[in-house]
């Protein structure tokens, strides 16, 4: 019985290594996945911890995909991009990173608690930050 080309039970999937040149000033030519990774999180203002918990996984997996050359899978890279705030097309290297906006995670964490909150409890945060930013801008 011929096996299907696609899909051969007795040789492991290969891992297909990501772009290693990023054009971006920012970051330094040539380097790996990994090492962009790691570059982005830390100019995106994020622990490990926190990016981990912003994209539903665990510290150890953004570890492995920053310290080795394991690549995340393709369904990560979207997440990764966006939690980064960046296009997968800079993520990858294949595009210039301008510049990241630095992102306060402690505050982005606390957000994310309000909004598991109950509706009502929500409106009185959202009514008193209303009144801070009111009295910020006077």
């Amino acid at each position: 019985m011929p096996q299907n080309s696609l899909y051969n039970p007795g040789n492991p999937i290969k891992e297909f290594p990501l772009p290693r040149t990023s054009p971006s000033p920012h970051l330094p030519s040539g380097e790996a996945f990994c090492q962009r990774l790691a570059h982005l999180r830390k100019a995106a203002g994020y622990s490990q911890y926190t990016l981990a918990d912003a994209m539903g996984i665990s510290q150890r997996m953004i570890a492995h995909y920053e310290n080795s050359n394991g690549n995340p899978p393709l369904y990560l890279l979207p997440k990764f991009a966006k939690a980064l705030g960046v296009s997968a097309d800079q993520l990858l290297g294949m595009k210039e990173v301008k510049e990241i906006k630095k992102k306060d995670s402690r505050l982005w964490q606390r957000f994310s608690r309000v909004e598991q909150l109950p509706p009502d409890q929500r409106r009185k945060i959202v009514d008193l930050l209303d009144a801070f930013l009111k009295a910020g801008k006077a």
